[in-house]
């Protein structure tokens, strides 16, 4: 659980700011979010497989996309 020491002086809207930065980073929110439900082992499994899957063809494309620049004689990104 992330957690803010109060500055001397800082305002608490600052600190607040800074507590709400932190649990993005940390991802509370999402995983709050993902356990508000049961989700049965083969879901989840299934759910994993899709973004594995996702996650390579987006790898794929940024690669192919590289590919092309290079021959073009282009920066790679």
């Amino acid at each position: 659980m992330p957690s803010v020491k109060l500055k001397e002086n800082e305002p608490f809207d600052i600190a607040i700011r800074r507590f709400k930065r932190a649990c993005e980073k940390a991802g509370v929110l999402a995983e709050v979010r993902r356990r508000e439900f049961y989700e049965k082992p083969t879901s989840e499994r299934k759910r994993k497989g899709a973004a594995a899957v996702k996650r390579h063809l987006k790898k794929l494309a940024r690669e192919r996309y590289a590919l092309k620049n290079l021959r073009r004689g282009r920066p790679a990104l």
